[in-house]
């Protein structure tokens, strides 16, 4: 995928400046396409320069005019074609991922840490993601919505996110209760070898204390 067919798509909500893709992108696409405002802008006038879209120039009194942006008909023949061909293999990458398969020789603390960001960042896209359901939804029940909205793709892909980040909050908790265990552990042993507790004397004391001898 491009950044060319993830504007193009954009644009089927209908005519909208560089700005409002700009806030489109941040509310609503950027769980599977991210693009920063200056490469939208780029992107736009590659696309205006290929007759894909149009653009008009709206005149402000008190601020900068503005160009709004629309589909033309070759720009929704060149997306419809687009939605034909298979997509190409996502490719993750995830540095999180690499520092926590390196945590058992690495530093588990900030790991842990690093862990609990990523989950702080999950339930604030769920609260983001979960104010645009209802802004979508406009008082109707989910399964009303998708019999009867005139276009059901956004929605699609919001819910992608919202199961991703939920995702993201289920492995985080996962991962933390296994990191803290295995944490109380060591402790435990460190705590009993500075004792001067053999990691077996616990065991062997309780085999001599059951013995009743002959």
């Amino acid at each position: 995928m491009s950044l060319k067919h993830a504007v193009l798509a954009a644009l089927l909500e209908g005519e909208a400046s560089g700005y409002d893709l700009a806030k489109i992108f941040d509310v609503s696409v950027a769980n599977f396409w991210a693009a920063t405002p200056q490469q939208l802008y780029r992107e736009l006038d590659r696309l205006a320069e290929a007759g894909l879209i149009t653009a008009r120039v709206v005149e402000q009194e008190r601020r900068p005019n503005k160009r709004m942006f629309s589909l033309t008909e070759p720009g929704l023949r060149d997306l419809t074609a687009y939605t034909s061909s298979p997509p190409r293999p996502s490719a993750v990458r995830d540095e999180l991922m690499v520092q926590v398969q390196a945590c058992d020789e690495g530093d588990t603390v900030a790991v842990r840490g690093f862990v609990a960001q990523r989950m702080e960042t999950a339930r604030a896209k769920l609260a983001r993601y979960d104010r645009l359901r209802e802004w979508m939804l406009a008082g109707r029940d989910e399964a009303s919505y998708l019999d009867e909205a005139e276009r059901v793709g956004p929605y699609l892909t919001l819910m992608r996110g919202r199961f991703f980040e939920e995702e993201n909050l289920r492995w985080g908790e996962r991962t933390l209760a296994v990191l803290d265990r295995r944490a109380l552990a060591r402790s435990r042993a460190a705590e009993e070898l500075a004792a001067g507790v053999r990691p077996d004397q616990g065991a062997v004391a309780g085999l001599a204390g059951g013995h009743t001898g002959e």
